[in-house]
């Protein structure tokens, strides 16, 4: 199979990987959930190609996940790119990749820390049941059909 017809798979895994799974991506999201919103600006901070920024950017606000908003400069029309609420809602997914990478592969110390701006403390990802509230891990799930299975369902 190739990765252009993960796509196609009906799998809640394998599509989203189709669209984020570059890694210029995940990072266009990173910077855009530290409030960079223009693209010359995302430029500079990443040291992408303009033109595989445009393309990745095109393909974001394609998705749903960025909308393009005009701003004027002092020359002309331009746009910046924010979150839609399909974006936003893409944040724990993005901090619970970040904190794999604390936990797996920082040298020593995270590059950066996150707080909460309320109290101070570090945001965590954490798996709880939508029944009982119990904390749930991999070794605590089991698969079972979705309501359009046909048959048993697996993980890819």
């Amino acid at each position: 199979m190739r990765a252009s017809e993960l796509v196609e798979q009906d799998c809640s895994i394998a599509r989203p990987a189709s669209l984020l799974g570059d890694p210029w991506t995940l990072v266009i999201l990173r910077q855009a959930f530290s409030r960079v919103r223009r693209f010359d600006d995302f430029q500079s901070q990443l040291g992408i190609s303009r033109s595989l920024l445009s393309a990745r950017l095109g393909r974001l606000v394609d998705a749903g996940i960025l909308r393009r908003e005009p701003y004027k400069d002092q020359i002309r029309t331009r746009h910046e790119y924010r979150l839609t609420r399909k974006g936003l809602d893409l944040y724990p997914a993005l901090m619970a990749l970040r904190e794999w990478g604390d936990r797996y592969m920082a040298d020593e110390e995270p590059p950066i820390r996150l707080r909460h701006r309320d109290c101070g403390g570090e945001p965590r990802i954490h798996l709880t049941c939508d029944r009982c509230g119990a904390d749930v891990g991999a070794r605590d799930t089991e698969i079972a059909p979705g309501r359009r299975a046909g048959g048993l369902a697996t993980l890819p």
